[in-house]
C-alpha cells in the first residue's frame, strides 16, 4: 500500500503524558516524513495533564500551515459516561476543525457489552464528534456490527489506531477488534482512518502495523481516507 498523506490523531505537550513537543515540533516531524496536512488533537481536561478548555479555544488562531504542512486543530475529547456526554462543551467543539471522541481508562471504567457500545453511540450523535478513537481496546469490548452501523448513520469516521496495534500497545490484543472493524467497513464500502496517535514527534505518520492489518484484511486503498486530504475536508465540511 502506498504512504498516507495525513495523520490527524496526534498529541503536544498539551496533553500531558510527559511530551514536551509544541505544534511546531509535531510540523517539523510531520515535513520530514512528507506529510502533507497534519491534526493536533489534544486529550480533552478529564485526562489528567489534558488540556484546558482556554487551550481549545485558543486554537481558532493557530496558523493554518507550518512549515509547509497544511494544520488543522482538533480535540481528543473524552466519553464520560453512556450517554455519550464529552469533557468539552459543545461551544467550544464547534470553533475545532473535527472531534474525536474516545474512552481512556482512567476517565470511564469499562462497562458491558451493551453498555460500551450505547457510550459510542450516543458520542455519535453529537454533531461534532467526526471520528471514534481506538474503540478497539479489549477492555471496552462493543457490538461492532452496532458500532459501524451507527457511524454510517451519523456520519462518524472509525479509526484504526496504530499505537493499539504496535508491539509496545497497552490496549491488549486488538487484532481481532480492529480486523472486525476492517471487514465491516469493506461490506460496506464504508471508510476508515489510520492514525498514528503519536504522543509527541516520535511516532508522526507511523501507520505501518495499522496498514498492514489493512492489507492483510485485504481493504481496497479508497476505502483508506489517509491517501486524500481533500477526501478527508469533504467528509469533515459534510
Amino acid at each position: 500500500m502506498s504512504s498516507i498523506l495525513f495523520d490527524i490523531h496526534t498529541h503536544t505537550i498539551a496533553s500531558g503524558h510527559g511530551s514536551t513537543a509544541t505544534i511546531t515540533d509535531m510540523a517539523k516531524a510531520a515535513a520530514a516524513h512528507g506529510l502533507k496536512l497534519l491534526g493536533i488533537s489534544d486529550h480533552g481536561p478529564a485526562t489528567p495533564g489534558g488540556g484546558k478548555p482556554s487551550y481549545f479555544r485558543s486554537l481558532a488562531h493557530a496558523p493554518k500551515k507550518r512549515l509547509g504542512v497544511e494544520m488543522l486543530y482538533g480535540a481528543e475529547a473524552n466519553i464520560l459516561d453512556n450517554e455519550g456526554t464529552l469533557d468539552l462543551e459543545n461551544d467550544i467543539l464547534e470553533h475545532l476543525d473535527y472531534v474525536i471522541a474516545s474512552i481512556h481508562k482512567p476517565v470511564k471504567k469499562p462497562g458491558t457489552i451493551e453498555e460500551n457500545t450505547a457510550a459510542y453511540i450516543a458520542a455519535m450523535k453529537n454533531p461534532y464528534v467526526c471520528i471514534i478513537g481506538h474503540c478497539d481496546d479489549v477492555k471496552y469490548p462493543v457490538d461492532y456490527p452496532a458500532v459501524v452501523q451507527a457511524a454510517m448513520e451519523h456520519h462518524v469516521l472509525l479509526e484504526i489506531n496504530n499505537s493499539s496495534l504496535s508491539p509496545e500497545g497497552y490496549r491488549g490484543d486488538t487484532r481481532y477488534n480492529d480486523l472486525m472493524i476492517l471487514n465491516l467497513c469493506m461490506h460496506y464500502h464504508y471508510p476508515v482512518i489510520l492514525a498514528s496517535d503519536s504522543h509527541g514527534p516520535g511516532h508522526v505518520g507511523d501507520v505501518s502495523c495499522a496498514l498492514e492489518l489493512a492489507k492483510k484484511a485485504e481493504l481496497p486503498e479508497q476505502l483508506i481516507l489517509n491517501y486524500s486530504a481533500r477526501e478527508l475536508k469533504c467528509f469533515l465540511s459534510r
